[in-house]
Parts: C-alpha cells; sequence; structure tokens
C-alpha cells in the first residue's frame, strides 16, 4: 500500500482507542482484554484500538500512548475498562497520561467514563451483558441473584455496584443481592446462604467481572459450595459491552 492510500491517523473517526484494563497475573485476563479489544475494533473498521494495563501487563498506557504519538497520532480516546469508578479512574489514569504528555511528541488524550454506572444511571448494555452470561450459565429463571464484584474500599464505587444489582434484579424480576470478593462483605458464599436460608432454593450468581482470574475463580467455587445453582463467566468480549464501550467514545467525543 503506498503513503497516500493510508488513512490520515489524525482524520475524522480514526482517532486510536486506548483500552486501559486493570491487569492481572493471570494469562486469561490479558487475553480476555485482547478479545475484548479485538472485538471492539472488528465493530467499527478503520479505527486502531489498542489494549493496555495499569499493571502485570505490558504495554501500559503511558507507554502505549507515547507509542501512538510517536507513529504520528495527535489524539486519542481512551476507554478506561473498569466497573467502577473508583482509585483507578480518578488517579492512576490520570497519572498516565500526564507521564505521556511529559516526554515524547504532543499527543492530546480524551479519556471517558468507566463500563460502570454513570451517576445514577445504570446502562442498558451492562444490564443485557450480565443477563447474557448468566443465561448462558444456567437457561431459565431464578429465585435470587448474586452480583459478585472484586471489592473496593470506596464507598461511592460499592454504591455504584449496588445500583447495579438493584437494576439487575427489575431486569431480571428477581431479588438481587451485591457480594466482594475482597476488601468488604459480604462474600459470595455468605450472600448466597443468606437467599437460600430465607427460602431461594434456585439462586444464580452473576459475575461482575470483566475477564477471568484467581477473583473469579474463587467466587466460583465459594457460590457453588454454597449451593448456588449456577455461575457466570465475566463480561469479556460480549458485544453488548462492545456497544457500551463505543457509547462511552461517543459520548466523550461530543
Amino acid at each position: 500500500m503506498d503513503g497516500g492510500s493510508r488513512p490520515d491517523p489524525s482524520g475524522p473517526g480514526r482517532d486510536p482507542l486506548l483500552l486501559v484494563a486493570h491487569g492481572s497475573r493471570d494469562p486469561r485476563a490479558a487475553e480476555a482484554i485482547r478479545a475484548l479489544a479485538r472485538a471492539v475494533s472488528a465493530a467499527r473498521p478503520g479505527t486502531p484500538v489498542l489494549p493496555s494495563w495499569l499493571d502485570h501487563t505490558e504495554p501500559g498506557p503511558t507507554e502505549a500512548l507515547r507509542g501512538l504519538a510517536a507513529a504520528g497520532h495527535s489524539r486519542a480516546v481512551l476507554v478506561p475498562l473498569l466497573l467502577t469508578a473508583a482509585y483507578h479512574r480518578r488517579v492512576d489514569i490520570p497519572a498516565a497520561v500526564a507521564a505521556a504528555r511529559e516526554s515524547g511528541p504532543p499527543i492530546a488524550v480524551t479519556v471517558t467514563d468507566v463500563l460502570g454506572p454513570v451517576g445514577h444511571r445504570v446502562d442498558r448494555e451492562l444490564l443485557t451483558a450480565l443477563g447474557r452470561r448468566l443465561d448462558e450459565a444456567e437457561p431459565g429463571r431464578f429465585d435470587a441473584v448474586v452480583l459478585a464484584a472484586a471489592g473496593t474500599r470506596d464507598a461511592s464505587a460499592r454504591a455504584s455496584v449496588g445500583r447495579v444489582a438493584r437494576e439487575l434484579g427489575v431486569t431480571l424480576g428477581t431479588p438481587a443481592r451485591v457480594s466482594y470478593a475482597s476488601a468488604a462483605p459480604p462474600a459470595v458464599g455468605a450472600a448466597v446462604a443468606r437467599l437460600r436460608g430465607r427460602g431461594a432454593r434456585r439462586v444464580a450468581v452473576a459475575a461482575y467481572f470483566l475477564a477471568p482470574g484467581l477473583f473469579h475463580d474463587a467466587v466460583a467455587v465459594a457460590a457453588r459450595e454454597a449451593g448456588a445453582v449456577a455461575v457466570a463467566a465475566p463480561l469479556t468480549d460480549a458485544p453488548e459491552l462492545v456497544e457500551l464501550v463505543w457509547d462511552r467514545v461517543n459520548v466523550a467525543r461530543r
């Protein structure tokens, strides 16, 4: 392909997307994020989409932004692949963007909202993706659902997870409760046992995780031991999640 036929990297709709995930020592997590990046790219051919990670996996967002700037991109859109707007969104991502601007060619970076709730609104796409994974794990109706999240000490972030659980319960027409894999109670086993103790026989666990890893593995084991009839897989590259990424990008570009 000659130089004249290449798309302008700064042209309309061509600003690259940088997806930024938390990162994990588990290699399955990185591969899940790469799969999501491929799905996001396939949904809008012609827009470069790159994955990056805050920890454990390379490249980090600072390195990725510097690489985009060195390749001639003057703008980029950064999408935090996070389900709550806690420390990583408030501190780590702005610091990574600032570090990228301190050296190398200049690049203007637009940072979108996280994939979790924005304010008091829970996006339809997120709820549909959670429902999809539940249906894949065990088709049919449940008496109750536990939304299992990674966990955080940030009270506002926990409140946003609670909103997701409430809206998921409304969507499914069933009681829904929250559980956490770390940092805050209740644990998933306790949440499942409490619901079963109140008469729910078919309790399912929805996974509020983007990717597989040690937390999701532990949640699955504990939920089954407590009597859950189904444990959903992480969201990974669910088509609704891909749609949600692009919704965040479109809002940020306005």
